[in-house]
């Protein structure tokens, strides 16, 4: 077989990591104490995860943290954020380096409403350093919309090399089905995540325009026992570029979600 410049080699072997695309940390005024960057690393490793994405609503800053936390260990820590669209639909958005997380942070600052939190109200929005010690507290309000409709931030963040998946799409709120009842034509998206609460057959039957999308099964952890280690994704190595293969069933990649 020919295989072209720049193409995956089928003869890599494939190896299954066990994943969790949607995890908060202390930045994200709705996540407990614990999400720090430490017990994050340890709790997912005893749990056998391998793949976790870091995604604070709105925010990333705590993502290099939690990186450098889980560095010389078989984690890997994906970059990433829960964006809140203009329509109040939730979208993980998933990066390869925390640079490319950091030139989309720019891009949703220019759209966030400028209003300040209130932790009283809201919960509290701490940026850590590695050993969860912190270092500063977000001013600014994280739990809000951002001035992109849903359409226009997948593409943004397809087109400057992300995975863009709506998050939770099953859900009564801040979901694709709740918000917007299917998704408009105009979407093109990675794939689609489902809640820890259901499973794909369940949410297929509830949603039939889910058929034909690949599904990720996420925690939207906020705390320590909230993690799935459900979606599995057979990779030649746990990179952004590798599940995107996954993703599309190419060259012998692949991704299932299994009973917890």
């Amino acid at each position: 077989m020919t295989v072209l410049a720049g193409e995956p080699s089928p003869a890599l072997a494939i190896a299954e990591y066990r994943a969790d695309l949607h995890v908060h940390t202390v930045l994200s005024p709705c996540a407990s104490r614990d999400m720090l960057p430490p017990q994050i690393v340890a709790h997912t490793l005893a749990l056998g995860l391998r793949i976790i994405a870091v995604t604070d609503h709105n925010a990333s800053a705590n993502a290099r943290a939690v990186q450098e936390a889980a560095a010389g260990t078989p984690l890997t820590i994906l970059p990433g954020m829960e964006l809140q669209t203009a329509e109040e639909v939730h979208l993980l958005c998933l990066f390869a380096t925390v640079e490319q997380l950091s030139a989309w942070q720019a891009e949703v600052d220019a759209r966030m409403p400028r209003q300040e939190n209130q932790p009283d109200a809201f919960g509290p929005q701490v940026v850590v350093d590695a050993a969860g010690a912190v270092v500063r507290s977000e001013r600014r309000l994280l739990a809000t919309s951002v001035a992109l409709g849903l359409e226009e931030a997948a593409w943004m963040v397809r087109e400057r090399g992300g995975l863009a998946i709506p998050a939770h799409v099953d859900r009564p709120v801040n979901s694709l089905s709740a918000m917007l009842g299917f998704p408009p034509p105009g979407l093109v998206v990675d794939a689609l995540e489902i809640s820890a609460h259901t499973t794909p057959e369940a949410a297929r039957r509830r949603l039939p325009w889910l058929t034909g999308y690949p599904l990720v099964q996420g925690g939207d952890v906020h705390h320590l026992e909230g993690f799935r280690a459900s979606t599995v994704f057979r990779l030649a190595a746990p990179t952004l570029a590798e599940i995107r293969l996954a993703l599309k069933g190419a060259w012998g990649r692949s991704c299932s979600i299994i009973p917890r």
